[in-house]
């Protein structure tokens, strides 16, 4: 059911418009359209279907090599035979390579030559993103274009015409309403996925004079579950983490939840997972509840302890504590301008009572001289500069009303006025 032209490629239409570097590219009288371009996107969007598209309208010879089993040496002759081909023949060469992101740099170097002098024009696909994976002198010189997961139309599309095409099911079998959309549904956007389900299901009912029904029962024997988008190197590993987190911060425990099964179901570093929430425990929530960060750790430690499944259990209860909890990120910000005056320089030396008066000569220079014990004093806190005197005055730590900080709120505006000798 491969399309044989970019007119039968569904979905994709932002990269397909009339005069888009694919269209061109695709067009076999457009000879300085013969740019190297990269496609990014999920499994089963069309990456592979694009590229062989364009190789078919535009007359080009296709080259085809998997990054997963190809080396220097089969780039380095792929090079070669396309520039005689192009010397000797005149004819251009497209080289589709799959998976760039599974070639290392060295490999990646060898495709700089070919790309550069024109000897091939590379259509590169890779389902992570090219930022990360795809050496910058190769992304400088081809276009990157984004691929979407495709719509439920596209998909109704491409299954609609599976069951009545030569090349597909001829006919043979009818999908009642109900089965197609649990399949559309169950696909998530993954073109592959939709045909191989729809094949194994079309299997499945009894076949006679009348074409077989395939219903959603069908369906559900041949797909177990939606396909889960997520990589665990890739982009959308950093997206789910951030809403997670950011769900987390926003008190929405039902976000916060979701985001954590995907993360488990897609099998995730449950270590991970756990690390993130106890950041988040100090840096959101903070002293507004200093029992987050217990949880948090203790759910780390619960973790590595009885492994997984169980240990989606104890992130379970950690996320949904600090996803309910008061919030406060007080602490976060006052470490952040301390850090910020010191980079810029804005410190001093420390005060002569409080430097260290316990080796030889200390006392000579004066240090410890009028240090006072706040142990001394009934209330445990004495009038005393413990800044530099540079920095006299300087408030990092400025705590909310929000949950237990509120209390620390009432009892820091006292120490501050007993430590200043009000």
């Amino acid at each position: 059911m491969r399309p044989t032209s970019l007119a039968e490629v569904a979905g994709q239409g932002h990269l397909l418009r009339p005069g888009s570097p694919l269209v061109a590219l695709a067009n076999p009288d457009a000879a300085a359209s013969a740019v190297s371009v990269i496609l990014w996107g999920p499994p089963g969007t069309g990456k592979t279907t694009l590229a062989q598209a364009i190789a078919r309208s535009s007359g080009r010879r296709f080259v085809e090599l998997s990054a997963v089993t190809a080396g220097v040496k089969d780039v380095r002759e792929v090079m070669q035979e396309a520039l005689n081909q192009r010397d000797l023949y005149g004819q251009s060469t497209i080289l589709f390579l799959d998976e760039i992101h599974r070639f290392t740099k060295a490999q990646q170097d060898a495709l700089l030559p070919g790309v550069e002098n024109g000897w091939v024009i590379l259509i590169a696909a890779t389902t992570e993103n090219p930022s990360f994976s795809v050496i910058s002198p190769l992304l400088s010189r081809s276009l990157l274009l984004t691929l979407q997961p495709l719509s439920d139309d596209d998909l109704g599309t491409l299954v609609d015409r599976a069951l009545e095409d030569p090349r597909g099911l001829a006919g043979a079998v009818r999908l009642d309403p109900e089965a197609r959309v649990a399949l559309i549904r169950l696909a998530s956007g993954d073109a592959r996925r939709a045909l191989t389900a729809l094949e194994a299901a079309a299997a499945m009912p009894e076949t006679g004079d009348e074409p077989a029904v395939v219903t959603a029962e069908h369906i559900a024997q041949a797909v177990d579950r939606a396909l889960l988008r997520y990589d665990r190197q890739g982009d959308e590993h950093y997206d789910v983490i951030s809403a997670f987190i950011k769900s987390i911060r926003g008190s929405d425990v039902d976000a916060a939840m979701h985001y954590l099964a995907r993360m488990i179901e897609a099998g995730e570093d449950p270590r991970f997972i756990a690390r993130r929430l106890v950041i988040s425990a100090a840096e959101d929530i903070g002293l507004a509840d200093p029992q987050a960060l217990q949880i948090a750790v203790a759910a780390a430690d619960a973790v590595a302890f009885i492994g997984m499944p169980e240990g989606r259990i104890p992130l379970a209860e950690a996320t949904a504590y600090l996803a309910t909890t008061a919030k406060s990120n007080a602490a976060y910000n006052a470490i952040n301008a301390a850090i910020a005056d010191v980079r810029a320089g804005d410190f001093g030396r420390v005060p002569p009572p409080l430097r260290d008066a316990h080796y030889a000569g200390a006392k000579r220079l004066g240090h410890g001289k009028g240090y006072r014990y706040p142990h001394d004093s009934e209330i445990g806190i004495v009038a005393q500069q413990h800044l530099p005197d540079e920095l006299r005055g300087r408030r990092y730590y400025e705590p909310t009303n929000h949950g237990a900080e509120r209390d620390v709120a009432a009892r820091l505006e006292k120490i501050r006025r007993i430590l200043e000798g009000d």
